[in-house]
């Protein structure tokens, strides 16, 4: 009897592997044919055979097959997350195709979750692979984790000479990376010269900016010449290549954000740009008076465009902020350090402008020697500035030896920085809310037409508006609102 049930047991087992395979054949074969739907499904029965034989038959020697074949039909279904595991254990297959096709979705899926140094490892193991087909998938994507990895020159190697789009992509980035920016801007002229529409440009463009911001550019430089390209995507391209420069080039950012306002007006980059040159021109400020004309200009930005408002808002209320601060923060106003060193911090974190920040910071400790905030502002005006920490720390040492702002520093129990930190932020959030408001735009009241009889005493309204536009323009029952 023992030996009829293992007959049966191996029977059932056999069946189930067979009929998992035959599965495996049809969802390949829809997949060549090009009917993705159906290729799914066949997937998704593949799926759960397998995964019926592995559980029902864990310790058949078949079961590990089972498992990458799950993982396999897991990775065609774009589930990498739960196929990498099913696919770690192609290493006990024996070799043959579902190992190395194993090996390939294995590599895939560790690229595609971010691991390109993991996935090589299983690129490099079909380099030499008998199949045409996956030996030059495992050549192309070593030579892109090459890339990924920061192996540029290798990567650019191997890609030399290939002629598919994606290999081209790829040398282009890997010669930007390797920055080899003369070789990157000649192939990127030669490409754009062939026309090709199917090419992701902008793609390459976010990639190459990762590597080589000036190598992008040049790219966007390129592409700007292109015919056709609409004032909202060149703008968009311009602004988002000021962004990347930022962190390089101030000056060449300052130049993008101008062109992309120029380029397209009322459009998301151009406005973008436009807010993002007032940006700089706010994080270059000295003193509060410098804010003055960002506010203006903030204020004009507001009454004109439609984009971006609630940013531009967030930001001239901060200015506004900063300025009542400044103002208000002098000695003998009452919490007037408070009122300063939250003027700096804003200066500082929303603003970044160091320069203000650390002149609001340093005019607090003059004008404010004795306030338990001084020790704190001279603290972060010393970071602020490196040249002015020597005289920060002989300050501190002189006269803040006992503050608990030094003793948290040192390490030590400090009982009163708890009670300086919740009174500052108390007194933060019972401050009023800044609200400003855009300026008015008046409204165009058209010329009325001169009736042909008017009677005494029966002008029209439209007459009425014409003797007098200010009474109308004003709220009803008060003064009128000034700009």
């Amino acid at each position: 009897m023992a030996a009829v049930a293992a007959l049966l047991a191996g029977c059932v087992y056999y069946n189930g592997m067979y009929n998992t395979e035959r599965l495996v054949r049809s969802a390949r074969k829809a997949e060549r044919e090009g009917k993705p739907f159906e290729a799914s499904n066949l997937w998704g029965q593949v799926i759960i055979r397998a995964e019926s034989v592995a559980v029902r038959h864990p310790e058949s020697k078949y079961a590990s097959q089972a498992t990458v074949i799950r993982g396999l039909a897991m990775s065609r279904l774009g589930q990498c997350n739960e196929a990498i595991g099913p696919l770690g254990q192609v290493s006990l297959l024996p070799p043959g195709d579902l190992s190395e096709e194993a090996t390939l979705a294995l590599g895939r899926c560790e690229m595609e979750r971010g691991d390109p140094a993991s996935a090589d490892l299983a690129f490099t193991r079909l380099l030499e692979s008998k199949d045409s087909y996956r030996r030059a998938e495992a050549s192309f994507h070593h030579a892109r984790a090459l890339r990924m990895t920061g192996s540029y020159d290798e990567a650019a190697a191997l890609l030399q000479g290939a002629n598919a789009p994606r290999a081209e992509d790829e040398l282009l980035l890997a010669l930007a990376g390797a920055g080899r920016d003369a070789e990157a801007d000649s192939l990127a002229g030669l490409l754009l010269a062939n026309g090709d529409s199917t090419r992701r440009w902008d793609s390459l463009v976010v990639v190459m900016g990762r590597s080589n911001p000036a190598a992008a550019s040049q790219l966007v430089d390129r592409l700007g010449t292109q015919a056709g390209a609409p004032p909202a995507l060149a703008a968009k391209r311009l602004y988002e290549d000021g962004l990347r420069l930022e962190k390089v080039d101030t000056a060449r950012a300052a130049a993008r954000f101008a062109e992309a306002a120029r380029t397209g007006p009322g459009t998301d980059g151009g406005e973008r740009g436009r807010l993002r040159l007032l940006r700089l021109g706010i994080a270059r400020s000295g003193t509060a008076d410098d804010l003055a004309p960002a506010a203006d200009s903030l204020r004009l930005f507001l009454s004109q465009s439609t984009i971006v408002t609630t940013e531009a808002g967030q930001l001239l209320s901060t200015v506004t902020r900063v300025r009542l601060a400044a103002d208000s923060g002098g000695a003998g106003v009452p919490q007037g350090d408070m009122r300063l060193f939250l003027g700096a911090e804003a200066a500082r974190d929303t603003l970044a402008a160091p320069r203000l920040a650390g002149g609001l910071f340093r005019r607090l400790v003059s004008e404010w020697p004795a306030s338990p905030y001084a020790p704190k502002a001279l603290l972060a005006a010393g970071r602020l500035d490196p040249t002015w920490a020597d005289s920060a720390n002989t300050l501190l040492a002189e006269r803040y030896g006992d503050s608990p702002y030094l003793a948290v520093l040192r390490g030590e129990p400090a009982e009163g920085y708890r009670v300086l930190e919740d009174s500052l932020l108390e007194f933060a959030a019972a401050l009023p809310a800044v609200r400003v408001a855009p300026p008015a735009v008046r409204r165009r009241v058209p010329e009325p037409e001169a009736p042909d009889v008017v009677r005494p005493g029966a002008a029209t309204g439209a007459r009425r508006r014409a003797i007098a536009p200010e009474e109308e323009d004003a709220p009803r029952g008060g003064r009128r609102l000034e700009p």
